[in-house]
């Protein structure tokens, strides 16, 4: 059975499934609306990521253990990674479609189908972790979020974050946008437009192919995630000079996406469960994110000659302005996109301010 064939044939069934669970759930009303439904549910997860890929892979796992745990085994998922199923590039088609129920990956994977969705991972110069989770749950990002997805019958969660990402590995040093004309970066997304706007080349490579391209001189610099996951990719072998922040993704959410008939055929109780679970990842994956780039950095600055440093000031403020310009064409051309990003612009200005005062100071005289 090929993709489209899979995806036609799990819409179908997923639409009489759905039709099955309202009558169910018509009659239970009826009989014993008292009474917690004691039907098993059998739901397959399709990922972004390689399978029991470092953190995030292994979370998709976790997070199912906890679903069917909390569920007394009512609920059982079945975790896929990236190709295992569908292609890791395609979750958001399977769920939409009903040939799966859900699906781990970041929303700016898709920003294909639609721009303001990259708004709801991670965009350069945007917030951290701590501020994406206050705008979501409590500044009206949740909101838009699920209105946004609903158009295609999908329902959102948070259910990760990786934190503040390093600012990429390079053979040259970046003393002044200067060092930016001809450089070839792996950089997708929006980081790599603010890139292109520096005089830069961003190239789009797989994580698997990243060691080699940067090797034997394809690409001249590349972004991953961290200290953890770039030490095991082994680029302080190749890379001189390892630079900071990452100001391309400071805080991405990683999210759950449940198609919304299969969701609305569950009892409340699982619905709610999957709530908490999917809170319970969004903690768990930051945690383990912050403590393993903690000790990876140690490694990297132990047993390595990598120089790191940071990005200057100068080099910072010039890329934000590209950023901000990208923000500002993408809201002309598109509604979506003009809400989203004006509800998110509207909140980082308000709550940076208080982040500064709260925090600012502690770290830049106390420690």
């Amino acid at each position: 059975m090929d993709r489209k064939e899979f995806l036609k044939k799990g819409a179908i069934v997923g639409a009489l499934t759905t039709l099955g669970a309202s009558c169910t759930k018509i009659d239970n009303s009826i009989a014993a609306p008292s009474i917690i439904s004691q039907r098993h549910y059998k739901w397959k997860m399709v990922t972004t990521w390689a399978p029991n890929f470092p953190v995030v892979g292994e979370g998709c796992n976790r997070l199912a253990q906890w679903i069917k745990e909390m569920s007394d085994g009512r609920l059982d998922i079945r975790v896929y990674g990236g190709g295992e199923l569908v292609p890791p590039l395609e979750g958001f088609e399977a769920v939409s479609s009903g040939a799966v129920e859900m699906s781990h990956g970041a929303s700016y994977y898709w920003a294909g189908i639609q721009p303001a969705f990259q708004f709801f991972t991670s965009i350069p110069f945007g917030m951290n972790a701590q501020q994406m989770n206050a705008w979501l749950d409590f500044g009206g990002g949740k909101e838009l979020w699920a209105q946004l997805y609903e158009k295609y019958n999908i329902r959102p969660f948070m259910a990760g974050n990786t934190g503040v990402q390093m600012g990429g590995w390079f053979n040259r040093k970046i003393e002044s946008m200067a060092d930016f004309k001809g450089l070839k970066m792996r950089m997708p997304g929006l980081g790599g437009k603010v890139l292109q706007k520096a005089g830069g080349t961003a190239v789009l490579s797989p994580g698997s192919e990243l060691y080699t391209n940067l090797e034997r001189g394809v690409i001249d610099a590349t972004e991953w995630i961290g200290p953890y996951h770039d030490y095991l990719k082994g680029f302080h072998q190749i890379a001189k000079y390892y630079y900071y922040p990452g100001w391309h993704e400071p805080g991405s959410v990683l999210e759950v996406i449940i198609n919304k008939r299969s969701y609305e055929s569950l009892p409340k109780d699982l619905q709610a469960i999957i709530e908490a679970a999917c809170y319970r990842s969004n903690q768990t994956m930051l945690s383990e994110f912050e403590a393993k780039n903690n000790q990876y950095l140690k490694k990297i600055r132990a047993e390595t000659d990598v120089e790191i440093l940071p990005f200057p000031s100068d080099v910072l403020r010039q890329l934000k302005l590209y950023a901000e310009e990208i923000y500002e064409d993408m809201a002309s051309q598109d509604e979506w996109s003009n809400k989203v990003y004006h509800s998110f612009k509207s909140f980082k200005k308000d709550i940076t301010e208080w982040s500064y005062i709260a925090e600012g100071k502690f770290y830049s005289d106390i420690q």
